[in-house]
């Protein structure tokens, strides 16, 4: 007995899907990874202060030159320091966001019938998802594939 809310042929269709799906996952998976190991700088104050995160934008390094320390003027130093690591933690969700969509092949809104992608294509946050998790908690529809729902 055929269930009348699949069209005929229907069976196929969901079957590719699932395919592009687990496809686009290890794409996701990949990129993730990659991210992971990549890291980005960022500076300040002509380069007195470089900020390096990681793809997700984990602040890893941070180097500052002699010249901005001023022991009377600490107020400086401390903005040049933030300015450097937000740069950085910028230029990695840049990179991230770049990564996420070559990975999704550009989806960031919806596939099809099928749901939204939740955060797909957005920036890490402060750190990397868990292997197989998407940034921002995204969906696939509820089709309960692990990483993707």
């Amino acid at each position: 007995m055929s269930n009348p809310q699949i069209p005929a042929g229907g069976g196929a269709n969901l079957g590719h899907i699932l395919e592009q799906a687990q496809r686009m996952q290890a794409a996701l998976f990949n990129a993730q990874q990659e991210l992971a190991e990549t890291r980005v700088t960022g500076s300040a104050g002509g380069e007195l202060v470089v900020a390096t995160v990681n793809g997700g934008g984990e602040l890893v390094d941070l180097v500052i030159e002699p010249a901005a320390v001023d022991p009377d003027d600490t107020e400086t130093l401390a903005d040049l320091v933030l300015a450097a690591v937000r740069d950085a933690t910028t230029n990695a969700h840049r990179l991230a966001a770049e990564k996420m969509s070559a990975a999704t092949g550009g989806l960031g809104g919806a596939l099809g019938g099928l749901g939204g992608l939740g955060g797909l294509g957005g920036g890490l946050g402060a750190g990397a998802p868990a292997p197989g998790a998407l940034p921002g908690g995204g969906t696939l529809g509820g089709l309960g594939i692990p990483g993707l729902g």
